[in-house]
């Protein structure tokens, strides 16, 4: 089995990223959202230029999703947040989709083309957010935190984009 690759052009030549590329750059801390971020771009790099890879620094990226492993995902990638094309939009939050999923949206424009992508349910554990967000953890609850991010990660990268990411 290969190993996915996410595919984009720098002028006219291609470059291509695979999760274990966007690790290294982001290091160990959010392994699951760097899964997020790769799902998100392979999903959504195929519809942004008819099928052919993009061009990586016309990409822009606007989400509520303010997560660093993502983030690191996408500049990687795109060095949208670097030239200015990554930003964190609180509005674009889907709060009827509840506390879990609704920061999960990420919006890519490309030229003309525009690509909604939003997290399918049953893929993000509400004890993730809860336990991340918490101030301070026991040890238990550091651990149990570390075994999640892995299981989030490994459950996301099992399956194909469009069984983790929506059109909307």
């Amino acid at each position: 089995m290969t190993e996915t690759q996410l595919i984009v052009r720098e002028n006219g030549k291609e470059l291509s990223y695979s999760f274990a590329d966007l690790m290294r750059y982001h290091g160990f801390g959010f392994p699951g959202g760097v899964a997020h971020g790769f799902k998100v771009l392979e999903r959504a790099l195929p519809l942004l230029a008819g099928g052919a890879p993009p061009e990586r620094r016309q990409i822009a990226i606007r989400t509520p999703f303010k997560g660093p492993g993502a983030r690191d995902a996408f500049e990687m990638v795109t060095r949208s947040l670097t030239e200015g094309r990554y930003h964190v939009d609180p509005e674009l939050a889907q709060p009827e989709r509840g506390e879990t999923l609704k920061g999960y949206v990420f919006i890519l424009r490309y030229g003309d083309t525009e690509v909604r992508l939003r997290i399918r349910e049953g893929l993000v554990r509400a004890e993730i957010k809860a336990l991340g967000r918490q101030a301070e953890r026991t040890a238990a609850e550091e651990a149990r935190l570390e075994w999640l991010k892995k299981d989030m990660t490994e459950r996301l990268l099992a399956l194909p984009a469009d069984a983790v990411y929506d059109l909307y």
